[in-house]
């Protein structure tokens, strides 16, 4: 495993899409990507089944498993109390580490980990037809950034303002093995997944179809 994400990684080209959002096409490895999948696999047939979340009354196309603590509108738990009352699942060392070299891989700093410690992710999965409006992540009580990662079918990504959910906004296609983050500036920016591409994932990433999207997070609770 630790091979897996060693830092010896060949450099991806990356674009800075506004101020604190980078996106790296490519990040992860297929070997890599493949073994995220199997964890996806091992995190679904947890003691807290991935599900659908209702907001304000709407079941969620997009289904969801979570680490470390659990998401529901609009408010983190440890106990799934809006499925089944379970702890979710430890947020893994390994992904601490992960996240921290994604912000020295986005900033050129060594030094920009240092003090990035994420201990929540929501896993969200995509079939053909899901989406996601445009939301702020904003149920998190600090503002460090996001550290998102895509594997599978490759989807149309809006990333917005901060202001509202309409223009100006950029589409981006997230492919499989793609790193996205955000932060600073753009840590309230507007966002969303506006269409899902079938038949689009890497031959070798492990997932047939479907996307899977990892997001990393600091809560900034105890």
């Amino acid at each position: 495993m630790t091979t897996l994400f060693s830092d010896d990684s060949k450099e991806r080209p990356r674009r800075d899409v506004a101020p604190g959002a980078t996106h790296v096409p490519g990040w992860l490895t297929t070997e890599q990507q493949r073994w995220l999948v199997g964890q996806f696999r091992h995190w679904v047939a947890g003691p807290v089944p991935m599900r659908a979340a209702r907001v304000r009354g709407h079941e969620m196309s997009v289904r969801t498993v979570c680490l470390g603590w659990h998401w529901q509108p609009y408010k983190y738990t440890r106990d799934a109390t809006d499925v089944n009352g379970n702890r979710v699942l430890d947020f893994p060392d390994w992904m601490v580490r992960l996240g921290r070299r994604a912000l020295v891989d986005v900033s050129g700093d060594p030094r920009a980990g240092d003090d990035y410690t994420p201990d929540t992710a929501l896993v969200n999965f995509y079939d053909d037809d899901a989406r996601m409006g445009m939301h702020q992540d904003r149920d998190e009580r600090s503002l460090a950034p996001v550290v998102s990662l895509s594997l599978g079918d490759t989807c149309q990504f809006r990333f917005g303002n901060t202001t509202n959910r309409n223009l100006p906004y950029e589409d981006i296609a997230l492919s499989s093995g793609d790193l996205f983050v955000f932060g600073g500036a753009s840590r309230l920016a507007f966002h969303g997944v506006t269409k899902i591409f079938p038949g689009t994932a890497s031959r070798d990433c492990g997932l047939d179809a479907g996307r899977i999207n990892i997001t990393m997070r600091v809560t900034g609770m105890e």
